[in-house]
């Protein structure tokens, strides 16, 4: 479904990606683990046209999607969950949600419909200002509110940050749950234990480069892993 050959990042002087070159196939969670700085953000931000790329490139379902504008992105169906939930604070739920509909307005309620069902929190807080809600709670109207526009491959940005443990667990849940109903996942995460245990496959990215790649079971097994980013 999503296939990066090659891309070299730049912020200004600083060589931020390294000639990386990774895939995603349908129906996978593929997560992309490593330390703070690593280079997992700025992927994702590539990927989904916020940064350009000076060399490679990226293939979604077929089609060269290189350097195309985010916004021209989100009609061929890639929607990004940024870190840090970036909702709208003095909105209410259900208007978060409708900023995240694509399609013409008409089709609105069916899809909030699809949302609630998937997130049955935020039905019963659907005209609550979303400034009030707990953390977990925003994570749930980010990820519903990226749902809205029906992707193909949704990239989660950091979910877990910032969570106490117990939603941390429920938002995994929900990650595999979105996964059995068919949606395709890129997944950055510094909780490398929580990633790797929902994820087919990972690499792992160290200052701008890939420098291990495995399923998810073979990444958590490996003392290398254990050692760097398991605290074992």
């Amino acid at each position: 479904m999503l296939k990066v050959e090659g891309i070299n990042v730049y912020y200004g002087a600083i060589h931020a990606i390294k000639d990386i070159s990774f895939e995603v196939n349908q129906g996978e969670i593929v997560t992309l683990i490593g330390a703070n700085g690593a280079g997992k953000t700025t992927t994702l931000q590539t990927i989904s046209g916020l940064l350009h790329t000076r060399t490679g490139s990226i293939t979604f379902q077929g089609q060269n999607i290189t350097n195309i504008r985010a916004d021209k992105l989100v009609s061929r169906g890639l929607a990004q969950v940024p870190e840090g939930r970036r909702v709208f604070l003095q909105m209410s739920v259900q208007e978060n949600l409708e900023m995240g509909a694509y399609q013409p307005q008409a089709g609105v309620p069916k899809d909030l419909e699809m949302v609630f069902e998937l997130f049955p929190r935020l039905k019963e807080r659907r005209n609550q200002v979303a400034g009030t809600l707990s953390g977990g709670e925003q994570q749930m109207l980010a990820m519903g509110r990226a749902m809205m526009s029906h992707p193909k491959l949704l990239m989660l940005d950091e979910p877990s940050m910032g969570l106490a443990p117990l939603l941390v667990e429920q938002i995994f849940e929900i990650i595999k749950n979105l996964n059995k109903q068919g949606s395709t996942i890129l997944l950055v995460e510094q909780n490398a234990q929580m990633a790797l245990s929902v994820a087919h496959r990972g690499y792992v990215l160290e200052t701008g480069k890939i420098v291990t790649t495995g399923t998810g079971e073979e990444l958590i097994r490996s003392p290398e892993i254990k050692k760097a980013y398991l605290g074992g």
